[in-house]
């Protein structure tokens, strides 16, 4: 039975989509098999790994919409053992058109439980926003990944996502845990990035993780390539990066 985690700060530039781009890789790479479903309208999830939106018949829209199979909306990436559901701008008229569904908050759990059993983990990537449909992702899922940038507002927000995920414990989702904060952007050469990762340390403790994602350019340039940065480049900082933090989320599990 996998394990489903979704990814989730409604302050957007975090590094949430990059993060679940190339940790989704990254745990591919170290032989797990993985689902990645793309839960944010602007589809940047599919884009970053090379599936062309336009093409695709069957999105995680429809699965929640149009009550489809949703093993009917899975595709192939280029990464061995990983696939993904791809995202709509049509998923923007989503949650409207929710609000009228029988157990509204619970729809993409039902998509979900019929795919658990085929993966090791399901990583869902949340739009930046605490909206119906990310209330639906974590409601979904076993835990949440929060990546949290090294800048001067990094705590900014986090009081409401983790007031969000109280609600959704207690009225929703009673097993729901947060995995881990994840810092982003990191830079060692500015003192900065080590003031934000020892105040969020301080404020979370043990939930940070131990690896750090360091800035990195090849980050940026891996999405332009419909490839994650363990493909574009396995041996920059970005993608060490990324396989250590598999690594430390598959010893966590």
């Amino acid at each position: 039975m996998g394990k489903i985690i979704s990814l989730a700060n409604q302050k957007g530039g975090v590094g949430k989509t990059t993060t679940a781009i190339n940790l989704a890789a990254a745990l591919a790479h170290e032989g797990k098999h993985v689902l990645l479903v793309d839960a944010d309208p602007q589809a940047n999830a599919s884009s970053g790994l090379g599936v062309a939106i336009s093409e695709q018949e069957q999105t995680i829209y429809e699965c929640l919409i149009g009550n489809i199979d949703p093993h009917a909306a899975v595709v192939e990436t280029s990464v061995e053992n990983l696939h993904l559901i791809p995202s709509h701008i049509d998923l923007v008229g989503a949650e409207i058109e929710m609000l009228n569904l029988d157990e509204r908050e619970m729809l993409l759990k039902h998509v979900l439980g019929r795919l658990r059993a085929d993966y090791d983990y399901i990583l869902i990537d949340c739009s930046p926003s605490l909206g119906l449909i990310t209330v639906n992702a974590l409601t979904a899922s076993d835990s949440v990944i929060i990546p949290v940038q090294c800048e001067f507002f990094a705590l900014e927000g986090i009081a409401k996502l983790l007031n969000t995920i109280k609600i959704i414990k207690s009225k929703l989702n009673p097993s729901l845990q947060i995995e881990g904060f994840l810092l982003t952007m990191h830079d060692n050469r500015l003192r900065l990035s080590t003031q934000v990762y020892e105040e969020v340390k301080r404020h979370f403790g043990d939930l940070v993780f131990n690896t750090v994602i360091s800035r990195n350019v090849r980050l940026s340039e891996a999405p332009s390539h419909g490839m994650s940065v363990l493909d574009y480049d396995p041996s920059s900082r970005g993608a060490r990066n990324y396989i250590a933090l598999a690594q430390e989320l598959i010893r966590r599990n």
